[in-house]
């Protein structure tokens, strides 16, 4: 277990690899792997533990009664999910989490998260603090997609979210997490459309793309 690369992320920002490591062993904490396309919570499943991915990478996929997908949102190495579902007992999940990669999880039990361990460990109240800075930017996070979704064209979901993603990375050349398809499906529109119409922005002067490689012309 990279317990270096644990303690860098937001959930153990603060904790030195050996308090993570102290931690992660009073927590329980269980490292699995998963292929490619996997399902590792399904709709109406009950959870009780929160996911740490290590390695690989996740989306959140929300699926209505005639097949049709909406990525609710992608999870990259360090980032947890499933957690405000673990923490509300007896709440089914919404939505599906599959792996876009091969991914390493590390599954925390709630519960012993959000209680004093036994021994009292000095850190585990950073962790908690942590856990609910996590969960109430993930909050955020939904709804800046609802502000991306909102505006009824093509083109302003797109300028929306692209410009959303280059102050996030701080940088106007980026890369984003979906594919054309995926990224169809998190601003709810159909893929052939998104393509035309980045062809469009492309010709207009206000994007050039390569893939998933996007740079924005000011």
């Amino acid at each position: 277990m990279d317990y270096q690369f644990i303690a860098e992320t937001d959930l153990f920002e603060g904790c030195t690899t050996r308090q993570t490591e102290e931690m992660l062993s009073c927590l329980g904490a269980q490292e699995k792997t998963f292929p490619k396309e996997c399902m590792i919570y399904h709709t109406g499943e009950e959870v009780h533990h929160m996911g740490l991915l290590l390695s690989g990478g996740i989306n959140i996929v929300r699926t209505d009664v005639w097949g049709n997908q909406n990525i609710i949102g992608h999870i990259a190495p360090g980032e947890v999910f499933a957690e405000t579902y673990a923490c509300i007992s007896g709440e089914p999940l919404l939505a599906d989490v599959v792996t876009v990669k091969p991914s390493e999880v590390l599954f925390l039990d709630v519960f012993k998260v959000m209680s004093t361990c036994a021994s009292s460990c000095s850190h585990h109240q950073r962790l908690i603090r942590n856990l609910v800075t996590i969960m109430a930017s993930k909050n955020l996070n939904l709804t800046q997609k609802i502000n991306h979704i909102t505006p009824k064209t093509i083109r302003e979901r797109l300028l929306s979210y692209l410009s959303q993603e280059a102050v996030r990375q701080g940088k106007e050349s980026f890369d984003i997490p979906f594919n054309r398809q995926q990224m169809a499906d998190y601003l709810s529109v159909e893929r052939s459309a998104l393509s035309a119409e980045l062809s469009k922005m492309q010709k207009d002067g206000l994007l050039t793309y390569q893939k998933n490689h996007f740079t924005l012309n000011g």
